[in-house]
């Protein structure tokens, strides 16, 4: 007895749909614009208006801190430079100095990391205003397996890992590792 084209396509269809590649979901729903928040491989410059001998670079070490003549280690990590500002003020008030004026700003800020289907994937240092699209020509472009369309971002917010799923004009953060899928067709 011969199948029917349609039992034979009863049986395909499950079996090849089951073969296909499934697509990436919705973006996570997560806030990706917070305010930028300092972390580990920052380089800050920190100016305290009329003390030379305060005014420098400093590095976010492995701890999440800078250390500062005087004051010692300060808690960079997760704040904002407003923030850490606020923070090397107050620490300068107790003892120090009577009125401190502080400003913090990013010289130099950590590097950002893209995996997958990229010509040469690696960590690679940021540069401000950049977007995904901008990050894989960086890494010299697109495998011809690669998708182009969207990628995987997975990004710290408040010291907790996210990931979502975003489109190629989407803006890069330092430290954020992109993830370029492979495409099936």
């Amino acid at each position: 007895m011969r199948p029917t084209l349609a039992a034979l396509l009863a049986i395909l269809v499950p079996w090849l749909a089951a073969c296909a590649p499934q697509p990436l979901g919705p973006a996570a729903a997560v806030d990706f614009e917070a305010p930028y928040a300092l972390d580990t491989g920052d380089r800050l410059r920190v100016m305290v208006f009329g003390q030379d001998g305060l005014s420098n670079s400093y590095a976010v070490d492995a701890a999440g801190k800078i250390t500062m003549p005087l004051i010692g280690a300060v808690r960079a990590r997760g704040l904002t430079t407003g923030q850490l500002s606020d923070s090397v003020a107050t620490r300068l008030r107790q003892g120090y100095i009577r009125e401190p004026h502080v400003a913090v700003e990013v010289e130099a800020y950590r590097p950002f990391f893209i995996l997958g289907e990229v010509t040469t994937p690696g960590q690679f240092p940021y540069v401000p205003d950049m977007t995904v699209e901008t990050a894989v020509a960086v890494a010299g472009g697109f495998t011809p397996r690669a998708r182009r369309t969207r990628v995987e971002l997975h990004r710290q917010i408040d010291g907790q890992p996210m990931q979502g799923v975003v489109p190629v004009g989407y803006p890069v953060r330092p430290g954020d590792t992109i993830v370029v899928a492979e495409r099936w067709f």
